[in-house]
């Protein structure tokens, strides 16, 4: 029988730290557009979906930054759950992401199983981690959900036994959703029930990819011919997604000269969003040279199937080795999706919901030979192992026990959900948001969902996250004005496109603030947004100049929200004001960092940058060949190369070297 049971995973694991206090004004750096000479030649809904709600801003989720690069033994809570064929190990405190499927049988890992757990700048909102299966709901990349924890309790099953369901609240997009885990007596097939609700009176973008890490030497099969392939122009290969313009229709499985299914014969890194013709059975898989590995299949909803491929070159090595460690085998992704690629939402209609089935298991087939055998071979090895009416007779059992509630509680998220539950008195069946969880964070929009006000943060404690959907933005605006409420009413209108009104607040809440920083810096990134550099760094020194005064009078220096609130602050103003040619100010902001922050690789860069704009090039290169490490480093972002090329004309070391491109383009 199935079994369902808490264990202790324990990895070297580098802590997450404190997220950055500072709301999340300026758009993504990682807008998903289409050069307009592909869009012609998109299929109708691929390029409606392309231009359908894509996502523009973080808030309200807060950027996830306080991570660093220093691991030790920590344990992890996971939940394991088993029958005589599998074992699935899943961590609730991080996405709900299935860390490891054992197949007992054969003695196989299904999965790449990371040895580590390091955060790196790969989520939409910053931490985020390899290795496993992920759950990424809300917008094109991986979820702000990859480090935080979800909701898990134990549901009956559609066979009797016992399940595990998953469920939170998405906040960029507003929307709760579930995943339910369940083993048939038997089974060599971990099947996964999912469904994401828009219990909203409008419309709202959704998006969904289950994303499947594996070792990188296998071959991936999909039923395909073709597969859409996002590229730059100067890119050999293909780049990876949030950097390129263009969209292209390309042959599978070779592609320039080279059978792309093999991940180990990319130079560069690449996504293949394939061509799943309508009538072909969903499924994708991953096969070592012996014609082992994984596959998943699903029923016909979850269209796309995606293969990642990170290439051979030193970019591509280098990040497999920040994601891990040296040694350790690389991985590819294999994924699938609501659509055939990873830039589109789709619309789910008010008071609807969207669900499907997923099934993950073990398929030997000969991967090697004629592309269209090799296929036939593996579906027909698919199919008489999980017939696909079996798939579809699985789902419609599991809708039956969608809406079951759960019973005993194995982990609990956030409190969010129970916050808009509150709110609206919506009924989800299945998927309680208990007021139980209710936290911390919740309390003051509690406090104003009840008493129609919002309380000032105690002791001139930082300023917590804002929300910013409609109906709590009219609640702002009915509240008394204080000087909390006008700042959160800014960044509610901010987030709303009315960036006129938000700077209005702002200046009003200004009038009678006793701290004074946090309108002072939305004031400034308004000004930077506006183009006024000058305007924007006096206020971010004098914001600065505020937050230090208030850390001194009202909290103790080692409270890890004082120490956070002034690194993200002092970054943003020596950014500021080195671009506003004021050196002198930006090092007087550098001085009164705590001496813990000036040692994080981050601002060692920052560091770096400050002596090269003092003229200081021999001491800048010296920061290099002491050598740092930047924890939050961001795929595709250059400014390492671009600093070093500023102070040497040799090559960048191999340690910096993070390009995705040939020649570093």
């Amino acid at each position: 029988m199935t079994t369902i049971r808490r264990e202790v995973l324990t990895l070297p694991a580098a802590p997450l730290g404190p997220d950055n206090p500072l709301p999340p004004l300026r758009p993504l750096d990682e807008a998903h557009r289409i050069d307009d000479r592909d869009r012609a030649g998109l299929p109708r809904d691929m390029a409606r979906q392309i231009d359908y709600e894509p996502l523009r801003s973080l808030l309200p989720a807060q950027v996830r930054d306080g991570y660093g690069r220093g691991r030790e033994p920590r344990a992890l809570d996971a939940l394991v759950i088993e029958n005589d064929r599998l074992r699935a190990t899943v961590l609730p405190a991080l996405g709900g992401r299935i860390a490891s499927l054992h197949h007992k049988p054969t003695d196989r890992e299904l999965l790449y199983v990371n040895p580590v757990l390091q955060p790196a700048n790969f989520a939409l909102n910053g931490a985020w981690f390899s290795g496993g299966i992920e759950w990424n709901i809300g917008a094109t990349g991986h979820t702000t959900l990859s480090c935080s924890p979800v909701h898990a309790a134990c549901v009956p099953a559609p066979d009797g036994g016992r399940m595990l369901r998953l469920w939170e609240w998405e906040r960029l997009r507003d929307l709760p959703f579930q995943v339910d885990l369940w083993l048939p007596e038997g089974s060599d097939f971990l099947y996964v029930g999912a469904r994401i609700r828009n219990p909203h009176e409008r419309p709202a973008p959704t998006y969904w990819w289950s994303n499947i890490a594996v070792p990188e030497n296998r071959r991936v099969l999909a039923p395909a011919d073709e597969a859409w392939l996002p590229h730059s122009p100067k890119g050999v290969g293909g780049a990876p997604i949030g950097y390129e313009r263009r969209l292209r229709r390309v042959p599978v499985p070779e592609y320039g000269g080279v059978d792309r299914t093999y991940p180990l014969n990319s130079t560069y890194a690449a996504d293949y969003f394939y061509e799943v013709p309508d009538d072909r059975r969903r499924w994708i898989a991953a096969l070592d040279e012996g014609g082992h590995g994984l596959v998943q299949t699903s029923t016909d909803l979850l269209r796309g199937r995606k293969l990642f491929v990170w290439g051979t070159g030193p970019g591509g090595r280098r990040w497999q080795e920040w994601l891990t460690e040296p040694g350790t085998g690389g991985y590819c992704e294999i994924q699938a999706g609501l659509v055939r690629t990873q830039l589109e939402h789709v619309k789910l209609e008010a008071e609807s919901e969207v669900s499907w089935l997923e099934a993950y298991g073990p398929l030997t087939a000969s991967p090697e030979g004629d592309w269209h055998t090799v296929l036939r071979r593996a579906e027909d090895r698919l199919e008489a192992a999980l017939p696909r009416a079996d798939v579809d007779a699985a789902y419609d059992a599991w809708r039956a026990c969608a809406d079951t509630e759960p019973g005993e509680r194995l982990a609990t998220g956030s409190g969010w959900g129970a916050l808009e539950v509150l709110r609206t008195g919506w009924k989800l069946p299945g998927t309680p948001f208990a007021e139980d969880t209710l936290g911390e964070e919740q309390r003051p929009w509690l406090h104003l969902l009840r008493a129609g006000s919002l309380p000032e943060p105690e002791h001139h404690a930082p300023p917590g996250g804002t929300l910013v959907a409609r109906p709590w933005r009219d609640m702002l605006e009915t509240a008394a004005a204080t000087p909390s409420a006008e700042y959160h009413l800014g960044v509610a209108q901010w987030h709303g496109g009315d960036r006129a009104q938000a700077v209005r607040s702002w200046e009003r809440g200004l009038k009678s603030a006793t701290d004074r920083w946090p309108l002072l810096r939305c004031l400034a990134v308004a000004d930077q947004e506006d183009g006024h550099g000058e305007r924007a760094a006096d206020q971010y020194a004098e914001a600065f100049d505020d937050l230090c005064a208030r850390r001194t009078d009202g909290a103790e220096k080692g409270d890890g929200r004082w120490v956070a609130v002034t690194a993200a602050l002092g970054r943003e103003a020596i950014g500021a004001l080195l671009a506003a040619g004021r050196g002198t100010d930006a090092r007087t902001v550098w001085d009164r960092l705590d001496p813990a922050t000036r040692a994080r690789g981050r601002y060692r860069l920052i560091e770096a940058e400050l002596l090269a704009a003092e003229g200081r090039s021999e001491d800048a290169r010296a920061v290099f060949d002491e050598g740092f490490e930047v924890a939050d480093l961001r795929e595709g972002a250059d400014g390492i190369g671009l600093l070093w090329a500023r102070l040497d004309d040799a090559p960048l070391p191999a340690r910096y070297d993070f390009r995705m491109w040939p020649d570093g383009e």
